[in-house]
């Protein structure tokens, strides 16, 4: 009985290894998927997938589309030709399904199954060959159309799809070009997040996809205009703009949580050698040491800190008389603050004050909004306006489509579509204020770099303290339980060693940024009347009466207000001192724009609102990498061998 059951296992054994070896030998591998699509006026679409594909012991390759009438009517015009090296070999149509399909010859039917499947026969049952295949059609009412938007939303590869690829790309043309490049929005959702799409010309969606695993989803979403297409059969009458955007917005989060959570469960699996962990803190303690002893000297040797010639607790009139918002935020931040949002809203109120926008409120703030205003552009010439004020108007002009008016919300939707514009318009705008503030002689732009120098200097110390503290404690944990307990002694004194040098060296570098002087004796004055005239607004409606600026002045001062975040607070003291601001039938009411407005919704607010919610939406749809999420199951596209029996 034993021996029976002994030579049972042998058997047993031999089979498994048999079939495994079997699915060893029956392998596809693909150097490349690419799509070439044509969109169509009519809502249709020409596709043609080229496979260059490595094929062993494989007789039959073949493709299955759901098939689903409220998503695309009919597929038609297939053809199946293989151009391995300049080769056009069409293959021959048969109409009947074959599980063994004959070489050089297709079919495209509908199965019993419920799906459109193409199949080919390649012919290599016993060898292997590099082939490339191009498989053509036409897919019938694939583009719905709604009131706002036309919408291709395609899953080109199924969850299903078991060949991996070194490379998934793909080519989408529109019917035609559209008027700007941005009226093209996409989205690309694939499982693995590792996929870019983009919008790379005037009628062209390109993607592309490295290392495909195999069974992951890849699909592609684009709304376009719907002038590019006539009367379709898929047609909608609401629009589809918000839900898209919502949607891809969830999902996008989605993936920002995955792809965290995966480079959280990497990181925690790295597994670091231990004679490693010996060497990394080595050398942090050894360049810790050198910059101790470096800054050390440094703080000897430093000049004082300026101090202001005359000291102000309040400082009732502007600074100095043209004073930009983004001038100041320079100054009182010691030249920080070169934030394009930081001085946007207060730059809005100062372009109204000087007639060259108009303000209207067309939504009040309430708790679930921040308002909505309308900018009219008044196209006085820009003659008088400084860089910076400028730069603002022409970003009002170039959001504005008509050249004439926008509101907070058409600036929300403009930097949705550009989500790298914030950025350049924030290097610009430092280049501006830099120079205006170094030429007025303000600050030294050496001193400045130098205190950058040591602010990064700060921060890496900081980080490296974090980094050791979260990865080296773990590891010093694996080391008591491996080396020696005078390895253990060693590490571990290193480690503590490394963490006080670090935070000493922080310390040390905090203290000598604090000291450096940044500004020159006339910019630390200035700042001084800045922070003065900021405390002057604060508390000006317990100051004595007779101190107080007209309230003409007040329009002007609320620019300031707004840029340094204190206007509702300035706001209710101005209505203690000039009650009359609140009523309508005082001639003082009419008079003062924004102070008015701000009653309704606070100005600030609502235009940093609008460019946050533009610049930092992952729902858009300009371009960049794959989101994942969305389809659930959407055209299903499986593309698999059948292996030889």
């Amino acid at each position: 009985m034993k021996i029976k059951k002994f030579l049972f296992t042998i058997l047993f054994a031999i089979f498994i290894l048999l079939i495994s070896q079997n699915k060893v030998d029956a392998t596809l591998e693909l150097n490349n998927l690419d799509f070439d699509v044509q969109i169509n006026s009519d809502g249709s679409m020409d596709v043609t997938e080229t496979w260059d594909i490595y094929v062993s012991d494989t007789n039959t390759l073949f493709k299955n589309f759901e098939r689903d009438s409220s998503k695309y009517s009919n597929i038609i015009d297939v053809t199946v030709k293989e151009i391995t090296n300049g080769k056009n070999k069409e293959f021959s149509q048969i109409y009947e399904e074959m599980y063994h399909v004959t070489k050089d010859c297709y079919y495209a039917l509908n199965k019993t199954d419920g799906k459109f499947e193409i199949a080919w026969g390649v012919g290599l049952d016993n060898s292997s060959d590099e082939r490339v295949y191009q498989i053509s059609y036409k897919v019938v009412d694939a583009i719905a159309k709604y009131n706002d938007y036309a919408e291709i939303y395609w899953q080109f590869v199924g969850s299903d799809f078991e060949i991996p690829a070194d490379k998934v790309t793909g080519t989408i043309l529109l019917p035609e070009n559209a008027e700007n490049m941005n009226d093209i929005l996409v989205w690309g959702h694939t499982e693995d997040l590792n996929g870019d799409i983009n919008v790379t010309g005037l009628n062209e969606i390109s993607f592309e996809i490295s290392k495909y695993r195999g069974n992951c989803y890849i699909e592609v979403r684009s709304l376009f205009p719907k002038t590019m297409v006539g009367n379709l059969n898929r047609s909608y009458n609401h629009d589809v703009y918000d839900e898209v955007l919502q949607e891809e917005t969830v999902w996008a989060n989605e993936a920002n949580a995955r792809r965290e959570a995966r480079e959280k469960a990497q990181e925690n699996t790295m597994k670091i050698m231990l004679i490693t962990i010996s060497v990394i803190f080595g050398v942090i303690l050894i360049i810790s040491v050198i910059n101790f002893i470096k800054n050390l000297k440094k703080t000897n040797n430093m000049e004082k800190k300026y101090v202001p010639t005359t000291e102000y607790e309040y400082f009732r009139e502007l600074p100095y008389k043209d004073a930009t918002p983004a001038e100041a935020l320079f100054i009182k931040s010691e030249c920080s603050n070169t934030s394009f949002t930081s001085s946007f809203a207060a730059n809005i109120l100062d372009l109204c004050l000087e007639k060259y926008i108009s303000l209207e409120v067309i939504e009040e703030k309430s708790i679930l909004s921040d308002g909505v205003i309308k900018i009219t552009l008044l196209n006085k010439p820009k003659d008088n306006l400084k860089l910076d004020e400028k730069l603002t108007l022409s970003f009002l002009e170039e959001v504005a489509e008509d050249g004439k008016e926008l509101t907070t919300k058409d600036i929300t939707r403009y930097l949705r579509k550009r989500p790298s514009k914030i950025t350049s318009l924030d290097k610009d705008l430092n280049t501006i204020i830099t120079n205006v503030e170094k030429n007025a002689g303000k600050f030294d732009d050496k001193k400045k770099k130098e205190k950058e120098k040591f602010q990064n200097q700060k921060m890496f110390n900081y980080i490296t303290l974090i980094l050791l503290l979260s990865l080296g404690l773990p590891l010093i944990g694996l080391t008591l339980i491996t080396f020696s307990n005078y390895a253990n002694s060693k590490i571990v004194l290193m480690c503590i060693c490394t963490a006080i040098a670090l935070i000493v060296n922080a310390i040390l570098s905090s203290i000598i940024t604090k000291r450096i002087n940044v500004l020159t004796q006339e910019g630390v004055d200035e700042k001084n009347k800045w922070n003065a005239f900021e405390k002057f607004m604060e508390d000006f409606s317990m100051l004595d009466q007779k101190d107080i600026p007209d309230v003409v002045l007040w329009e002007k001062y609320l620019v300031f207000a707004t840029a340094f975040g204190i206007s509702e607070k300035v706001l209710k003291q101005l209505k203690v001192v000039y009650p009359q601001i609140d009523d309508i039938n005082s001639p003082i009411y009419s008079s003062f724009a924004y102070i008015h407005i701000m009653n309704s919704v606070n100005i600030g607010t609502c235009v940093s609102s609008s460019v946050y919610s533009g610049t930092y939406s992952s729902g858009s749809g300009s371009g960049g990498g794959f989101s994942g999420g969305g389809g659930g199951g959407r055209w299903p596209e499986v593309a698999a061998e059948v292996a030889k029996t």
